[in-house]
Formats: C-alpha cells, sequence, structure tokens
C-alpha cells in the first residue's frame, strides 16, 4: 500500500511539474507578443525575399509625405533581395539581430537600438542573422521612385 502511495505521488509531482512548464512556454509566447511595437502584418509571398517575412505598412507614401514605413519581421536566416532605393532609406532595429550590407563593403551586424542610413541609388540587402529573428522599421524615400530589386543574396554571401 505504501509503495502504491510513493507511485501515486510521484505521478502527482510528475504531471504537476508537466503542467508548470506548459503554462511557463505559454507565457512566455504571450509576452513575446505583448512586447511587440507593431503588430507583425501579412506574411509576404513574393519573390524579393528569401524565408519567413512580415510586413506592416504603417503609412504610406503620399502627396503629403513622400516616405513609406513599415515594420519588417524576418525569420532567422531569412532577408532581402540585393536592391536600392532612388531616394534612400533609413532602418531602426526594434528587436533581434540582424545583418546589412552594401555591394563592396563587408556585412555588419546589426542589434537593437542600432540605426542603418542607407544611401540613396546604393545597392544593398539585410535580414536576420542565421540563429535570430530580426525587426526593423523601414522608412524609405518615395519621392524619386520605387525600390528598385535586384539578384538574390546567394548563400555564400549571405553565411560570409
Amino acid at each position: 500500500m505504501q509503495k502504491m502511495n510513493l507511485k501515486k505521488g510521484r505521478v502527482i509531482v510528475f504531471t504537476f511539474c508537466i503542467a508548470i512548464g506548459i503554462m511557463s512556454c505559454s507565457n512566455k509566447k504571450e509576452e513575446q507578443i505583448d512586447n511587440m511595437i507593431f503588430k507583425k502584418g501579412e506574411k509576404i509571398t513574393n519573390n524579393n525575399f528569401t524565408g519567413e517575412v512580415w510586413l506592416n505598412n504603417l503609412a504610406q507614401a503620399d502627396s503629403i509625405n513622400q516616405n513609406a514605413v513599415g515594420s519588417v519581421t524576418f525569420e532567422p536566416g531569412a532577408r532581402t533581395k540585393w536592391h536600392s532605393h532612388p531616394a534612400g532609406q533609413i532602418i531602426l532595429a526594434l528587436d533581434g539581430v540582424g545583418y546589412y550590407q552594401e555591394k563592396g563593403s563587408p556585412k555588419i551586424m546589426v542589434n537593437k537600438g542600432d540605426v542603418i542610413k542607407c544611401p540613396a541609388n546604393i545597392a544593398h540587402w539585410h535580414g536576420a542573422s542565421v540563429d535570430a529573428k530580426f525587426v526593423q522599421v523601414a522608412i524609405t524615400g518615395r519621392e524619386k521612385g520605387e525600390t528598385v530589386w535586384l539578384e538574390q543574396v546567394s548563400d555564400v554571401e549571405y553565411s560570409k
């Protein structure tokens, strides 16, 4: 009888520990969602990106203000194609770890709180690091035209 009660006790303790673990994971997911400044937006399905990327258009360019503003979430390993902006772009890093590279220059690591000024008409790419997501706000001038999309960033280029 005593062995049976001990066995039941262990099962109850084990079940309790599993329940606490599940609740802890659930709370972390809720905490991550609550800590996001902007909603994730819509998944991007065009071929200008590699991997899983979401865009939340925060402000469209119009006749009053020629800047488009969007919050972009890159899953680990996700990135843009090489591209340029006729009027330049500013990237504000909100969360995670990302990369930014201009053609002919070394890739740099971008961390939460960093600001990147992409010069006009300079080919570049940006995205998440290999093992962390990256969330950015992109402020893109549209007064001189739309983004010019170029070739894919190869796995070799990304990994350098």
